[in-house]
């Protein structure tokens, strides 16, 4: 449960820094349209925090780390959340800055950002795979 609370607090802080990054950068950018950096507050509150403050109640009544899918979870899924915060805090910043991209440089982003989605949605689903699976069992 510790290191399920420890992930939580690591993906807790990094989303508030993603936040007050944003908010200051686009302040003191003076840029006020829209832009990725606003994303990776919530994409890492909620797929790194809350997720994690879930499996760690989950981990009170299950021993979670008996099942190989969920051992699969927690590699994929922690490569593929901050990947795709890193690529929001990229596009956004690029955003803010007003770069001009090639449609290479753009299509990189993008395909990491897509990357980093696919690893995120392949975790969660083999997160409800190995709860299901525990459930099943009885633990």
């Amino acid at each position: 449960m510790k290191k399920y609370l420890n992930l939580s607090l690591y993906y807790a802080v990094a989303a508030m820094a993603g936040g007050v990054f944003y908010r200051e950068f686009t302040k003191f950018n003076g840029f006020t349209g829209a832009t990725a950096l606003g994303k990776v507050h919530t994409h890492l509150f909620l797929l790194g925090m809350l997720i994690f403050l879930l499996i760690a109640l989950f981990s009170v009544h299950c021993d979670l780390t008996e099942s190989r899918m969920f051992r699969a979870f927690m590699w994929i899924y922690n490569i593929g959340v901050p990947l795709t915060g890193v690529m929001l805090l990229v596009r956004g910043v690029t955003q803010v800055l007003g770069l001009t991209l090639s449609s290479g440089a753009s299509a990189a982003i993008s395909g990491m950002a897509g990357i980093g989605h696919i690893l995120t949605g392949t975790g969660i689903v083999l997160l409800l795979l190995s709860l299901r699976k525990t459930a099943a069992n009885g633990r």
